[in-house]
């Protein structure tokens, strides 16, 4: 089993890295400021799923695929962008929709589970966040504490606890924010077009090169 001094080591590492803003954080926050704070908490629920997937990947070595194959490494990176600007238009272009769901308590049962999905997506097809599972939690793996696998299990189901409760704060006080001036039209205009654009940014972010 995990031991204790690699695991405050384990804490102390990802504290940092899940207080540190980064794409999925940036996604609950914008879902928050658009739909409330019921679909932010839904979403941030959802990234935390797509966390768990990555550490599945991790164990079954499928990580390691992507990190050996350039071409697979960009077919994810690709469909995570595009799947990232479709959220993004969709948010820009739907007007009517874009507050339906504050005051509503997130939406219907369909809806939320939609939200769900799409958080889930979101955080899986980031190829950066799978070979960061898969290059993060082995260092706090000990041989002697018995199966690789269970420790690295055990580790990636704590790191998405983390960030489920660290992303559910976010969101609930996103979507706070939200619901106050989502209100008033120009305001609820202007979050539509800040929200929209910032989720486009980060699929162009993702699908561009990076810096040599």
């Amino acid at each position: 089993m995990l031991r204790e001094t690699n695991f405050l080591l384990f804490l102390a590492a990802s504290l940092p890295l899940i207080l540190t803003p980064g794409p999925d954080m940036v996604y609950v926050a914008t879902r928050g400021i658009a739909r409330g704070r019921s679909v932010a908490l839904i979403s941030a629920s959802g990234v935390g799923l797509g966390y768990v997937v990555h550490t599945v990947l991790a164990v079954a070595g499928l990580s390691a695929l992507l990190q050996g194959s350039a071409t697979a490494f960009l077919v994810v990176k690709y469909a995570g962008a595009a799947y990232l600007l479709y959220l993004g238009v969709r948010t820009l272009l739907d007007r009517e929709g874009f507050s339906s769901l504050h005051g509503e308590g997130g939406g219907r049962p369909g809806d939320l589970t939609r939200v769900f999905l799409q958080g889930t997506l979101t955080s899986v097809l980031n190829p950066k966040g799978i070979l960061f599972f898969l290059a993060f939690l082995p260092q706090f793996v000990s041989l002697a504490g018995g199966s690789v696998a269970l420790q690295v299990s055990v580790l990636g189901s704590i790191f998405a606890l983390l960030c489920l409760i660290v992303y559910g704060f976010v969101g609930y006080f996103s979507g706070s924010l939200g619901d106050i001036l989502v209100d008033k039209p120009r305001v609820a205009g202007a979050l539509r077009w800040t929200t929209g654009g910032i989720l486009v940014a980060l699929g162009l972010r993702l699908a561009l090169p990076e810096p040599r």
